[in-house]
């Protein structure tokens, strides 16, 4: 099994990104499955064009895309994607779209196919802290997410692809008091859990992940 793993460069002003820094530290091989780790441009298009070069390259049987979520107090395996761009700010080349599609031809939604609460479950049975979450944003994380699963969708239909989000690490929270996060060593731990889960469980397992509101 070969899965790429991308992660985000630094954005909104931050001087690292946390999901970047910790693709980087995660093994080369988990279970037996060969890990391709690349980083990935804060860039409207340029992103999922990155991963397809990628996809292209090292035909991975599995993709997972990283991205930073600043406020959220765990790491969350993302269930769906939209098909929309809505950018409260502006990426790392000044595009800000609003209200836009990202595909005519794509579903107005996709769901990932990855064990989802399995790698949940695998992270927190093992200490580290790790939910469902039900919306990945309208950022360029959505962005990248929906673009994986359209492209699973219309030209790669044996890859199973996915997102993760984790939170600030330590040293971004100085001058953020009272805001959730979590060590890099933490967050490596998790996305190596979270994929020694995807080589353990061909299908999801049957978990309460779901949210109220």
């Amino acid at each position: 099994m070969k899965i790429l793993l991308t992660g985000f460069d630094a954005f909104g002003g931050e001087p690292v990104n946390p999901a970047e820094e910790a693709v980087k530290m995660v093994s080369d091989n988990i279970n037996g499955a060969q890990v391709v780790k690349i980083t990935i441009p804060t860039v409207r298009t340029k992103s999922v064009q990155a991963i397809e070069q990628a996809i292209e390259k090292h035909k991975p049987d599995i993709v997972i895309s990283v991205g930073q979520a600043g406020g959220r107090f765990d790491i969350t395996c993302e269930r769906v994607a939209i098909n929309i761009d809505d950018f409260r700010i502006e990426d790392n080349e000044g595009n800000q779209p609003i209200d836009q599609i990202i595909q005519k031809d794509g579903q107005p939604a996709y769901f990932s196919r990855l064990p989802i609460k399995a790698m949940v479950k695998h992270m927190n049975e093992n200490k580290i802290p790790a939910s469902v979450s039900n919306t990945a944003g309208t950022f360029v994380c959505n962005h990248v997410m929906y673009g994986i699963l359209y492209m699973v969708d219309k030209k790669y239909p044996n890859i199973k692809g996915g997102f993760i989000h984790i939170p600030y690490m330590t040293s971004q929270v100085i001058d953020k008091k009272g805001t959730p996060f979590m060590s890099l060593e933490e967050i490596v731990k998790g996305l190596e859990l979270a994929i020694e889960a995807c080589t353990l469980y061909n299908k999801d397992i049957k978990a309460i992940g779901g949210e109220i509101c």
